[in-house]
């Protein structure tokens, strides 16, 4: 079966799932279904399916506090409770699958998460389908000289971001061209001929994660930190989170994404900036790397700092 194929597969089933539900289920979500979200240049999610809401993580929570919970807090109140106290398992109770189709580079970052169910589209059995991506101009960027893992700010010129786009499309091209012409003229087999396509390629998933391990992925991947490709894919999950969990989304953010941890150190360091005592690295206790981070994260008057 191709990718297309696969596609095709998936799509059909919105017109062949028409029948009734007893089971807590999410109205904006349920307009999504199966409906592919575009990401990149040639991939796509789509939500296959789904366990649980809002009021399942209440419903996990209150049989852990008792009857009496719901009489005294109101279901956002609870969840924010739950996200900002780390009482996790409530969340566990929610899950959610989706089909993604992702350049293999960017699958690898993704599969790090060994929190989820995994099944990946198999170029031992099936033809890879020829496309690849190739990234838009401005992604086109230096090699950080600070972070072995990033970009720096700065784009390359056009012509040599030209340049780079030329080689990349020249390399993807004539890499299918051989991986063809290795399966149907030389009759090699899939999976060796698989091993000369570059990792752009793209290749499919099925992924279904809990609640829980999905909002810790999150955590990293739609992080202005995280490499721009897998963010692309966790800003749109973001997205589908807040359809499907609009509660729980809203807590995500406030509580975790958009939150810090204070260490002690700089939580004493904090109490001494309030009471007006100036502080400075030099006294703090903090190493360089450190310092700036407590100073980024804390908009502490720059009058109190020495």
């Amino acid at each position: 079966m191709s990718e297309t194929d696969l596609s095709n597969d998936v799509s059909n089933l919105r017109n062949e799932c028409r029948s009734e539900t007893v089971r807590v289920s999410s109205p904006e979500l349920e307009k999504i279904l199966y409906k592919p979200i575009p990401v990149l240049d040639h991939g796509f999610i789509r939500v296959i399916d789904y366990m649980g809401t809002d009021s399942s993580v209440v419903q996990a929570a209150r049989v852990s506090y008792g009857v009496g919970t719901k009489k005294t807090q109101e279901d956002r109140g609870l969840i924010n409770y739950l996200m900002r106290h780390g009482h996790t398992t409530p969340f566990e109770m929610c899950e959610l699958k989706l089909h993604v189709k992702l350049p293999i580079f960017v699958m690898r970052h993704w599969i790090r998460h060994r929190t989820a169910n995994v099944n990946e589209y198999s170029a031992r059995y099936s033809v890879l389908s020829n496309e690849f991506y190739v990234p838009e101009a401005d992604q086109i960027s230096r090699q950080s000289e600070t972070n072995k893992q990033g970009k720096s700010e700065d784009t390359l010129d056009a012509a040599k971001a030209a340049e780079i786009l030329d080689i990349m499309r020249s390399i993807n091209g004539e890499s299918y061209e051989k991986y063809s012409h290795m399966l149907n003229d030389l009759s090699l087999t899939r999976e060796l001929a698989r091993t000369i396509l570059p990792v752009s390629v793209y290749t499919e998933m099925y992924w279904k994660i809990d609640l829980h391990n999905l909002m810790h992925f999150l955590k990293l991947r739609a992080d202005s930190h995280a490499q721009y490709e897998i963010r692309c894919y966790a800003d749109v999950i973001m997205d589908i989170i807040k359809k499907w969990m609009p509660y729980t989304h809203d807590a995500f953010i406030n509580y975790r994404q958009k939150s810090v941890s204070v260490p002690k150190n700089c939580l004493e360091l904090i109490n001494r900036a309030i009471k007006g005592e100036k502080i400075s690295q030099e006294d703090s206790g903090l190493s360089k790397g450190e310092w700036l981070e407590f100073t980024k994260n804390f908009s502490i008057d720059r009058h109190d700092l020495a």
